[in-house]
């Protein structure tokens, strides 16, 4: 190996710096706790999209998704930051799972479309929104294939109906409060 490899090894960048870090690991506990705060109504929710949201909104779009996968990756090998302090493996391959695996995937739209298009009020709003959308989208189909398996075939409305219709109007209240803090909070976490 050359002498110019060597160096230029030791001057790249490393991929987040310590700050950043922190950041991720404090929005990942955020998150967590969101998840374990239920709002009693007709049908209870937590507020674990809304950490979410948040976590992206601050962050920005890399921060964020890797705040995600942190919170993620906790709760899969058992430490209880699922609603209902549950983890494990066992809570992402239930019924609910595809829906936390959507958090994951609400991210990264969220990156995606705010590395193209920038992170505007408008774009911000209309990336969260489609995340959410496709996290409702993989959380159904995953819960339709799970529930089968277990209790037998469900129809795509009963599963809306069950799974996402209680929930539309929470989480896009969730979504302008994060959007909200964001703006708020945003210029003070200087990443």
């Amino acid at each position: 190996m050359s002498e110019t490899a060597i160096t230029e090894n030791k001057e790249k960048k490393p991929i987040f710096t310590v700050k950043e870090l922190a950041f991720i690991g404090m929005f990942a506990v955020l998150i967590a706790i969101c998840s374990w705060i239920s709002i009693p109504t007709t049908v209870p929710f937590t507020l674990q999209t809304f950490g979410v949201f948040c976590a992206l909104g601050i962050l920005g779009g890399k921060r964020g998704t890797f705040a995600v996968l942190t919170y993620i990756l906790l709760g899969a090998i058992g430490v209880p930051v699922f609603a209902g302090f549950s983890g494990g493996f066992g809570i992402i391959l239930g019924t609910t799972g595809g829906y936390i695996v959507g958090f994951l995937i609400s991210a990264l739209i969220y990156w995606l479309i705010t590395a193209k298009f920038g992170t505007n009020l408008v774009t911000t709003v209309i990336s969260m929104v489609l995340g959410l959308i496709l996290c409702f989208a993989f959380g159904t189909a995953w819960f339709m294939i799970v529930y089968a398996q277990s209790s037998g075939a469900v129809g795509l409305m009963t599963a809306l109906d069950w799974c996402v219709f209680p929930f539309i109007i929470p989480d896009l209240i969730k979504i302008a409060l994060a959007v909200l803090v964001s703006n708020r909070v945003g210029k003070y976490a200087k990443l």
